[in-house]
């Protein structure tokens, strides 16, 4: 049931449209790496480009070549030039550095036109200058609908399909294969045609019938890969926006995926001060315990502790004065340097430090009123810390001011 041109390529619309499609059908689209998850239409679009270009379709699969076999693909390319070459590549980022080294210069002269095909971000896997020759395309999971239309067109094809076979599917039973299949077409099909071929010729196929034959699901989650770093990303970034069901829903994905739960308590400890902070405290303490938590006891139980937290921190009034603040003065050093710590403030232990006078002139906080001398603690004073006016840090950004008036005045 593969596309045999861009015509028949269902779901990628955003794409598959102008202006690439007429960079295809024109001869100048150039070598492509196709990204996008099991499933999505790689393999297709790539079958569907050689059908609409004029040149010499080969491809191969980066597990099972190796460099004599590419060798003989780009010495071949090189005999049928000026007809150019299409060599697409399946996995191309299982391809070592010496093997996309070898792409290199065939790429370049336009002796064959490269179409890579990778599960993985590229930016990882494939070296810079074949990126930097390749027009990258993501592709992205399919939507139910277009896998439900893949499969009524499957059982509709007498020829390529199953339509031979007169199954009958009620259109929730499609609908209940499309979403379970996780946007992988592949997947859908392949369930498909074993209801099919399991089913009395003609029989009408129902969603309880359908649902017998659908596995438990497998979540496209590979630790230390995209989805893990997406994922742990689309989290921390909800909780950061106050909704509370998108990081519940995505911790819930993470911890199906087989995410270690200690990651995750990292993640909120670091969010507890980046995005709460001084809004309110006891983010720090509340994710701290939830760490500790996750080593004493472990998977399953301290998914309790990663839920509690996750939808307090989600609720939590946010800041990040804290962190702008350090960034500030860090900015500040990396630019300015250094400033010597005044005569005032330094350590007075020791003989020497006497003789220096170190400590000579400092006043004591607790013998003023509210522990405010009106003495500054750094030889050009500066501002770094600007306090938001939300949660309790609004009390705090309020002491503050009261305590930048008094030490005015008392200057």
């Amino acid at each position: 049931m593969r596309p045999r041109c861009l015509d028949e390529v269902i779901g990628q619309g955003a794409i598959m449209g102008s202006p690439f499609v007429d960079l295809v059908r024109n001869g100048t689209l150039g070598s492509i790496i196709l990204y996008g998850p099991p499933g999505s239409g790689k393999t297709s679009i790539a079958e569907a480009i050689a059908g609409e270009e004029n040149g010499y379709f080969t491809k191969i699969n980066a597990v099972l070549s190796n460099v004599s076999e590419l060798r003989e693909i780009l010495k071949a390319a090189q005999g049928r030039f000026p007809l150019r070459t299409i060599l697409f590549i399946d996995e191309i980022h299982r391809f070592n550095k010496s093997q996309q080294d070898l792409l290199l210069p065939d790429v370049e002269a336009g002796v064959i036109q490269l179409i890579g095909a990778t599960t993985h971000n590229p930016g990882f896997y494939v070296i810079n200058p074949l990126l930097s020759r390749c027009r990258l395309i993501e592709l992205e999971p399919l939507p139910n609908e277009a896998i439900t239309t893949i499969l009524q067109n499957a059982l509709g094809d007498k020829e390529r399909g199953l339509g031979a076979m007169r199954c009958t599917f009620e259109s929730d039973a499609l609908a209940l294969i499309a979403e379970q299949s996780n946007g992988d077409s592949r997947k859908a099909l392949n369930v498909l045609e074993s209801i099919a071929l399991n089913t009395p010729t003609g029989a009408p196929i129902t969603v309880e019938h359908a649902g017998k034959f659908l596995f438990k699901q497998q979540l496209a989650y590979d630790a230390d890969e995209d989805e893990h770093y997406n994922t742990i990303s689309a989290y921390i970034k909800s909780i950061r926006g106050c909704d509370p069901d998108a990081a519940i829903y995505w911790l819930a994905v993470m911890l199906e995926g087989g995410e270690d739960p200690r990651f995750i308590a990292r993640r909120l400890l670091i969010a507890a001060s980046e995005d709460i902070g001084l809004a309110d405290s006891r983010a720090i303490l509340v994710t701290n315990a939830c760490f500790d938590a996750c080593e004493r006891l472990g998977l399953p139980e301290c998914r309790l502790s990663l839920a509690h937290a996750t939808v307090f921190c989600a609720l939590a009034p946010k800041s990040n004065s804290a962190y702008l603040a350090l960034e500030a003065a860090t900015a500040f050093i990396k630019r300015h340097g250094k400033e010597a710590v005044p005569v005032w403030l330094r350590d007075a232990h020791g003989t020497a430090s006497k003789k220096l006078q170190h400590g000579k002139y400092y006043q004591y906080s607790h013998d003023f009123e509210r522990n405010i001398s009106g003495q500054e603690y750094m030889l050009t004073p500066k501002e770094f810390y600007i306090p938001k006016e939300i949660g309790a840090e609004k009390i705090l950004a309020e002491r503050l001011r009261n305590w930048k008036n008094l030490k005015a005045n008392r200057k």
